[in-house]
């Protein structure tokens, strides 16, 4: 039997319309925590106020892209977004990367006055329009500190008063560190908007769990309180870790037939080695049946 078969399955199983802990970022699963929603509504201030940077840093699997894809998802046609990802290379590149990401050309043989002479072209033309344009760097940290520096300069492109670009920068913690070196100064005062998303607590982990299955279609609580517990402890309350332990959780159960996830399933998936996500909450103590003795509920 293939795995997709066995997750279809497992699905039917436990009453679930889909699969309720997918790795895939998915706005219709976003659980609006306290930090979430304090992230989002720093996001929407920094595009509503026209700041000219705004910064969301969080350890990775925090829930940064699905926050981006709903913020996709809610803007007007007011609104042009560049979605860039993973962008890397000299000032040039950079520029192509941008360019493309708003579906203008940039042959390889164009200069790079040519490009940013397009790009300006292209600010203007959507702000005569009535149009803001709002370029997302996902995994920002990877940008190097002469990309930021240029980043910085597409900013002091202006109308008059009114700037015509907004940037929104996403990434890891390291990202938040880079802009405030010394170096980077006169970027660190062009962020007008800053959030750092924080991992989730066990109460919190709790009803992320629960959320998810509602979702998915669940009539139960399927995972017991001491199993979601036991699953903030070995993934340090970062989603995305919670998210693969959820599912491996349900697999287990499924195969022993077992309708509820107690904590002694998730301590099978554990001491079975299979959850590799655990290598990033390495400081945590050792996971073993003897010493995680907690009565399940």
């Amino acid at each position: 039997m293939g795995v997709g078969s066995s997750l279809n399955i497992y699905n039917t199983f436990f009453g679930l319309a889909e699969r309720p802990f997918s790795l895939v970022p998915d706005p219709d699963f976003l659980f609006w925590s306290g930090p979430h929603q304090r992230a989002f509504s720093m996001l929407e201030y920094g595009i509503l106020t026209r700041a000219p940077i705004t910064l969301i840093t969080g350890e990775v699997g925090a829930g940064k892209t699905t926050l981006l894809h709903h913020l996709l998802k809610s803007v007007g046609d007011d609104v042009r977004i560049g979605l860039i990802a993973n962008a890397h290379g000299d000032r040039g590149e950079l520029l192509r990367w941008v360019l493309l990401s708003l579906s203008q050309p940039a042959a390889p043989e164009d200069t790079y006055v040519d490009l940013f002479g397009r790009f300006q072209q292209f600010l203007i033309a959507e702000y005569a329009a009535g149009r803001r344009v709002i370029l997302i760097f996902d995994e920002a940290q990877n940008l190097s500190r002469e990309s930021l520096e240029e980043l910085r300069m597409f900013t002091n492109i202006n109308s008059g008063k009114d700037e015509l670009l907004q940037l929104v920068l996403v990434g890891q913690p390291e990202l938040r560190d880079m802009v405030r070196r010394p170096d980077l100064t006169q970027f660190a005062q062009r962020v007008s908007a800053a959030f750092h998303l924080s991992p989730m607590d066990a109460p919190m982990v709790r009803a992320y769990i629960r959320h998810r299955l509602h979702v998915a279609g669940a009539l139960t609580d399927i995972f017991s309180v001491t199993a979601a517990d036991l699953i903030h402890e070995a993934t340090g309350g970062v989603p995305r870790l919670v998210n693969q332990l959820c599912d491996l959780s349900l697999v287990y159960a499924y195969t022993k037939n077992a309708n509820r996830v107690t904590r002694l399933t998730v301590q099978q998936v554990l001491d079975d080695g299979v959850f590799f996500g655990g290598n990033l909450v390495a400081s945590l103590p050792v996971f073993n049946s003897a010493k995680n003795n907690k009565k399940d509920e």
